[in-house]
């Protein structure tokens, strides 16, 4: 599929390092049917303050969809303020989004207001929703009802009674409903207008432009393949620049799991470590460049490789869940589908005994519910009935 058409979830960037705007709107791209149907929903939603719940995978594009909804919106030359809501400890989070004033913990040297105060007029984008704590809930919901906020360590009431609210998540709510981690009521004031972002899994047609895209932006080439001055500074001549056809076709065929931001990742490895202009399939990973019938092999089977590494970890070297995977999926550095491939294979082997994983796993047994709680929380825990067949 050669380049020349626009195509792909994400927005073009200019040299400035901001998205481009056409007519004062963000410019989404895209070809397949999923993205016409989506910008189609954003030009809909943002012509109202109505609040917006969007919700699809991990690096599918959320906080992108928000921003476009923003800047189609008539509060486009007001305040966008992001927030990721999981990246923030509880007791800093009420402080960020509330401020607080002199002297109410240490390190506050001054008055600060939050940035529900700073978005008024504008649009706040909470992202990742789903990771807030039950208290944290409880103080946005009333903020959300009422549009007061509260600085820590003030005693008087403020209002912020014209913010426009944008909420994020990759995990399904009303899971986290049922088993008492989210707040019903909190659910349905931000869930007024519902939007899923499709994985890039389900729109195959975009990715030849979002390669061609993200090849420019890390050589720092403009659209005519000329240097930008936007790059990384880095310009040997054997950096690479364009893409063969039969890489490109292998890049079409991966399920990309971690969706555009992996897709990102790869074609930024592969610009630094080139040493050709053009990438050929030799330069994939070999998960990337297996033939293409595995395209059609369920997502944990493809996704081998870290679940492997990880198991090998735990069962040969003795080491424990706890100190060997569950770090680094909190500190992000796994993601829930390498936690899913590597209970997979624990309950492979253990014959869909979750028991049985708990020792594989090098855990204590007082441990079983702990590691339970901790998958069905993380959406990681899998149906043992047919391990068992």
């Amino acid at each position: 599929m050669p380049f020349g058409y626009q195509a792909g979830l994400w927005m073009r960037t200019c040299t400035d390092g901001f998205a481009m705007r056409q007519n004062g709107n963000v410019q989404l791209l895209g070809i397949s049917a999923a993205i016409s149907d989506l910008r189609e929903e954003i030009e809909r939603v943002a012509r109202s303050d109505a609040k917006v719940l969007i919700t699809g995978e991990s690096g599918s594009g959320k906080e992108v969809v928000a921003r476009a909804i923003n800047a189609a919106s008539p509060r486009a030359a007001q305040t966008f303020v992001p927030v990721n809501c999981a990246g923030i400890p509880e007791t800093l989070l009420e402080s960020e989004l509330f401020g607080h004033v002199k002297g109410s913990f240490t390190g506050a040297y001054r008055d600060r207001p939050g940035k529900l105060e700073s978005a008024n007029n504008g649009t706040i984008f909470l992202d990742e929703i789903g990771e807030m704590t039950l208290r944290m809930q409880g103080l946005l919901l009333r903020f959300l009802e009422t549009g007061e906020l509260q600085r820590v360590g003030s005693e008087r009431m403020g209002m912020a009674s014209n913010v426009r609210v944008i909420a994020a998540t990759n995990r399904n709510l009303r899971d986290l409903i049922s088993q008492g981690e989210f707040r019903e009521d909190l659910f349905y004031r931000l869930n007024v207008i519902h939007i899923v972002v499709p994985p890039l899994r389900q729109r195959r047609d975009d990715i030849p432009a979002l390669v061609e895209h993200f090849i420019r932006r890390c050589t720092g080439q403009n659209a005519n393949g000329e240097p930008s001055g936007n790059g990384n500074g880095r310009q040997p001549d054997y950096i690479p620049r364009s893409i063969s056809p039969d890489a490109l076709a292998a890049l079409c065929a991966y399920a990309w799991p971690g969706n555009v931001r992996e897709l990102e990742n790869v074609l930024e490895r592969l610009v630094v470590t080139g040493r050709h202009e053009v990438i050929e399939v030799d330069d994939l990973s070999p998960e990337i460049r297996t033939p293409g019938p595995s395209a059609s092999r369920p997502r944990r089977e493809r996704r081998h490789t870290i679940a492997d590494d990880l198991f090998k970890r735990l069962r040969d070297e003795r080491e424990s869940f706890w100190t060997a995977v569950y770090p680094l999926y909190m500190n992000r550095e796994i993601t829930r589908g390498n936690v899913r491939d590597l209970v997979h294979k624990g309950l492979a082997e253990a014959r869909g005994n979750y028991r049985i994983v708990l020792k594989l796993f090098n855990m204590e047994s007082r441990d079983y519910k702990r590691f339970l709680n901790f998958l069905r929380k993380h959406e990681c825990q899998l149906p043992f009935k047919e391990y068992r067949q």
